[in-house]
């Protein structure tokens, strides 16, 4: 065993149990009253402020197309790098968008910082970068930052880092507004990674300083889960609900996500809506239905079985993109192009990257639901 080995197993023997605990005690799963808090000051703070922290953009989906991702955690090619196997179905969906006019909004999480340093991750992803630099040359790019890469809001030469990847001016934000005229009615839809109000990463500038280079590497070189809301599904359930939760009580407003790596649309899971699709096909006697939802029910189950008491009511005000680097190579996004906005996923099939519209929804239909009338 080399000697670094044997300082970490001894580190991890020491530190543990102590990083464990603390990760628990100050948790990174927020409470209601401080994402309502961050949400509402983002939010007012772009649409009265654009430009500081985050872009407000007059969109005309039947003009400008967009593709939002988020999460992908890119990594050095090492065992813990969860974009690798997603790397081949990602780059397919990029020429695919840059190629149909698609403007590409990133949601954050793109690099995987807590465990590798920025120079590692661009020896290993060159091509991830040239494909998305596609899309900056065609002034079509939007970055936000999530947890795992505040280091390109946080320190002082993270602008410099961007303009040598990708050969442009690059700044990263913390949202993006699109304000959406539809017939006689606007609705804004308002991105952001998700992490805010959490704790550990959405605090003052020292605790974002502390998480980006002392607590997030700490517990990469211990090997430590701590349980964040991508690996634990308690902690996606809280920040799901917390986030829908702040939307449903907005006024024409539309949130989109990242962040716990699940997908959600229309507020809700893939789950529940297959139970809503249920008694829809047992009210309609739909025998061929039934049998195949119920196929599908224990499959999902297993991935997360977590119902929300109210998802038969749900206010359509919530979207969460999902993530990038689930097994298989799958990525999902959430397309708005064509009057419509759509879950999609890439999804390998005979080894080639496919795309699939997972869930669809008439923005005009969305608007009224969003507004009642």
């Amino acid at each position: 065993m080399s000697p670094f080995s044997m300082l970490r197993k001894s580190m991890k023997f020491l530190l543990a149990k102590p990083v464990t605990w603390a990760a628990n005690r100050f948790s990174s799963a927020p409470n209601q009253a401080d994402v309502n808090k961050a949400l509402t000051e983002l939010y007012g703070e772009i649409t009265s402020n654009p430009g500081k922290e985050g872009l407000l953009i007059i969109f005309r989906p039947s003009q400008h197309p967009v593709i939002i991702f988020t999460d992908l955690h890119k990594g050095a090619r090492n065992g813990s790098d969860d974009f690798m196997p997603a790397e081949e179905t990602y780059l397919a969906a990029l020429d695919y968008y840059n190629q149909n006019g698609f403007y590409y909004l990133n949601l954050g999480d793109s690099e995987e910082l807590w465990e590798n340093n920025i120079f590692q991750i661009l020896t290993h992803n060159k091509a991830t970068f040239e494909a998305e630099k596609a899309f900056i040359e065609r002034k079509a790019y939007a970055r936000l930052s999530g947890n795992h890469d505040l280091y390109w809001q946080n320190d002082p030469f993270a602008p410099l880092v961007l303009r040598m990847i990708y050969e442009h001016p690059v700044r990263a934000f913390s949202g993006v507004v699109l304000r959406v005229a539809i017939a006689d009615r606007s609705m804004d839809i308002f991105c952001t990674h998700g992490h805010q109000g959490d704790a550990q990463s959405d605090g003052n500038a020292f605790s974002k300083w502390f998480v980006s280079w002392i607590w997030g590497p700490l517990q990469a070189f211990l090997d430590v889960n701590t349980n964040t809301p991508a690996v634990n599904h308690e902690r996606k359930t809280l920040h799901n609900e917390f986030m829908y939760e702040w939307s449903a009580a907005q006024k024409d407003l539309v949130l989109i996500t990242g962040h716990t790596h699940q997908p959600v649309f229309n507020s809700l899971t893939h789950l529940e809506r297959l139970y809503l699709d249920l008694e829809h096909a047992i009210a309609e006697n739909d025998k061929a239905s039934i049998e195949q939802i119920k196929k599908e029910i224990p499959k999902r189950k297993k991935e997360y079985n977590h119902v929300n008491s109210k998802f038969r009511e749900m206010k359509p005000s919530y979207f969460n993109a999902g993530c990038c680097c689930f097994d298989g190579g799958t990525i999902t996004g959430i397309e708005i192009a064509e009057g419509q906005i759509r879950l999609v996923k890439w999804v390998k099939e005979d080894n080639k990257p496919v795309r699939k519209i997972a869930e669809e929804e008439s923005l005009l239909l969305l608007s009224q639901k969003i507004t009642g009338v």
